[in-house]
């Protein structure tokens, strides 16, 4: 068990095991084989006994657009994501990749610095480009054609524990196109899997040591009208019993350092692990 951090845990993978797979997965660049691949680790913890103040920690911790609360009875998922991965109003569809991370700045200066480092990057801008025209080839599957447009201008959101780095595509789904026939097209994303798609998925199938479950899915809600929002699963804690499960990565590419790549996950764990403490203490004072 790890103590380093604000709350106890451990991980799929540890520090040798993790910087070892990004390495083999830049061997598999160098071969031609991929051009990303989004390794992950899952992390591990004992729940909190109130699955609610859990998720009511992580939206003060981690506010983020597209949260999820969904209990199944043999386990409970509760997230608070920033990624959208499909909206769908009438024939027009819409989805918002990340790739791109640094971490908040403890002082102003600081997190000016990493937002101007992170704008700056020409490896975290290619890691977009990349998803984005995966994402633009998904998505012509199933629209009308020439009606997709993914913008020249990469963002930069913040959110209280990091920095990403975000893309818009927009598309006019074809005439008797089906929620069904995209989701075929798209699932699972692209920023999560990598470039190509399907070899990257086999790639980190082979690497990463347990089922991502539902971590790296879709959560949303689907109206009776057609209307789509749906998000991409990270940031998201899954409850099973006493134990209490999330993920998180990033996007390896050629230039990819791994102890830089290991932080990266880190950084995105750290929101996740501060909920899990937030609710505890909670539980303890009350």
């Amino acid at each position: 068990m790890m103590t380093d951090g604000p709350y106890p845990w451990r991980s799929s993978l540890t520090r040798d095991q993790y910087l070892d797979a990004v390495r083999t997965i830049k061997e598999r660049i160098a071969r031609g084989d991929v051009y990303q691949a989004n390794l992950t680790q899952r992390f591990h913890a004992t729940a909190p006994s109130d699955p609610v103040a859990l998720y009511q920690a992580l939206r003060e911790v981690n506010p983020a657009p597209y949260g999820c609360y969904l209990d199944l009875g043999e386990c409970l998922i509760a997230g608070q994501s920033p990624e959208l991965f499909l909206s769908i109003r009438g024939r027009s569809i819409e989805t918002r990749p990340i790739k791109g991370t640094r971490p908040r700045g403890s002082s102003t200066d600081e997190d000016e610095r990493l937002k101007r480092e992170l704008l700056e990057s020409a490896k975290d801008r290619a890691e977009l480009v990349m998803i984005t025209d995966l994402l633009r080839n998904d998505l012509g599957r199933v629209c009308r054609p020439g009606s997709i447009e993914a913008g020249d201008t990469i963002r930069l959101e913040s959110f209280p524990t990091v920095h990403h780095l975000v893309s818009v595509i927009r598309g006019e789904l074809a005439q008797g196109r089906t929620l069904s026939d995209v989701l075929r097209a798209t699932f699972p994303g692209g920023s999560i899997t990598g470039a190509p798609k399907l070899k990257a998925m086999e790639i980190l199938d082979s690497i990463e040591p347990v089922a991502r479950g539902p971590y790296t899915g879709a959560m949303g809600l689907i109206g009776f009208d057609g209307s789509v929002d749906l998000n991409v699963a990270i940031r998201t804690f899954v409850l099973r019993g006493p134990d209490v499960y999330f993920g998180a990565g990033g996007g390896i590419v050629a230039d990819s350092v791994p102890e830089d790549e290991y932080a990266e996950s880190l950084a995105k764990a750290r929101g996740m692990l501060e909920a899990l403490a937030r609710a505890a203490a909670q539980r303890a004072s009350g």
